[in-house]
C-alpha cells in the first residue's frame, strides 16, 4: 500500500497514521516536540520512539534532527501526539469480512499461501480458495513475491487469523459457461479445432495433442467475446472490458499453465 509523505502545511486535515517529516525542537525525559507544520503541537511519547525500549530519549532523537513520524492520535486541546513506530497498513479492527486486499505472497506451504497484506499477520489463502478449478499444488498458480488480490472471508484477532480467498474475486464456472451457452453457437466448420489451437497459441509449450477442458473452452469463448467488446467499446464501457480481458486472460493462463507442471 502506498503512503503520502506530507511536509506538513498549516491548516491541514490531521489524521491518524498520517506520515510526516518533521524536525525535533525539543526534548525532555519524557520524550520529544516535533515541528510538523502545523499550529498545534507534536509530542512524541518516549515509548514510541522505537519499537525496542528507550532509556534516555537523546539517545534515539536529538534536538535538530528531521524524523519521519506518523500521527498516533489527536489527543484533548488539539494535541497531536505522534510515533516513530511506522504503523500497519491494516490494523485488527480494520479488517472485516467481505473487503478486498492486495498483497505478496511470502511463503508457500503444500495447503496453501501467506500473504502479506500489510497486517500483523499474514493472510492465509487456503489451497481450496485459490481457484475454482482443482490444482494440484499451490505453486501451480503462484510463486513467492507474486502479488494478488483476495477477499478476506474470515478473520478472528484472538486466533490471530485471517483467511482469504482468491477464487471468490474469480467468475464461478457456471457463470462463465452460462454467458457461453447463452451466445448462438457458431457453425461446426468454424470452431472445428479452433480451442485446441487458441489453448496452444496462448501456452505454446502445451502437446500437441492436447485437449482443452470444458472450462479452458469456455474461457476462451468468453475471452474472444470479450475482446470484441474491448475493440466496440468506449469511455467507463472500455475501461470495463478491458478489465474483463485482464480477468479472463489470467484465469486462463493460470489453467493452462497448471498443465505444464
Amino acid at each position: 500500500m502506498s503512503e503520502q509523505v506530507l511536509e506538513a502545511p498549516e491548516n491541514v486535515g490531521i489524521k491518524r497514521k498520517m506520515h510526516f517529516r518533521g524536525k525535533v525542537i525539543k526534548t525532555t525525559t519524557a520524550g520529544a516536540i516535533v515541528d510538523i507544520g502545523v499550529k498545534q503541537p507534536a509530542i512524541i511519547h518516549i515509548s514510541q520512539l522505537s519499537p525496542e525500549p528507550v532509556k534516555k530519549v537523546e539517545d534515539v532523537v536529538k534536538v535538530g534532527d528531521e524524523v519521519d513520524v506518523w500521527v498516533r492520535r489527536i489527543a484533548p486541546k488539539g494535541v497531536i501526539e505522534l510515533t516513530m513506530i511506522k504503523p500497519l497498513d491494516l490494523e485488527w479492527r480494520e479488517i472485516k469480512k467481505g473487503m478486498v486486499v492486495k498483497g505478496k505472497v511470502e511463503r508457500i506451504e503444500k495447503y496453501g499461501v501467506f500473504v502479506n497484506i500489510g497486517a500483523e499477520v499474514p493472510g492465509l489463502v487456503h489451497i481450496s480458495e485459490m481457484t475454482h478449478g482443482f490444482i494440484r499444488s499451490p505453486r501451480d498458480l503462484v510463486k513467492e513475491g507474486d502479488e494478488v488480490e483476495a477477499k478476506v472471508i474470515a478473520v478472528s484477532r484472538r486466533k490471530r487469523q485471517i483467511k482469504l480467498s482468491m477464487k471468490a474475486l474469480e467468475p464461478k464456472p457456471e457463470e462463465i459457461m452460462k454467458e457461453v451457452k447463452a451466445e448462438k453457437p457458431a457453425p461446426k466448420a468454424e470452431t472445428k479445432g479452433k480451442p485446441k489451437a487458441k489453448a496452444r497459441a496462448s501456452h505454446p509449450e502445451l502437446p500437441a495433442d492436447y485437449v482443452p477442458t470444458p472450462m479452458e473452452v469456455a474461457l476462451l469463448e468468453a475471452l474472444k467475446r470479450a475482446k470484441e467488446d474491448l475493440e466496440n467499446s468506449s469511455g467507463k464501457a472500455r475501461t470495463a472490458a478491458k478489465k474483463r480481458v485482464k480477468e479472463l486472460e489470467a484465469m486462463l493462463s493460470k489453467r493452462l499453465q497448471a498443465h505444464l507442471n
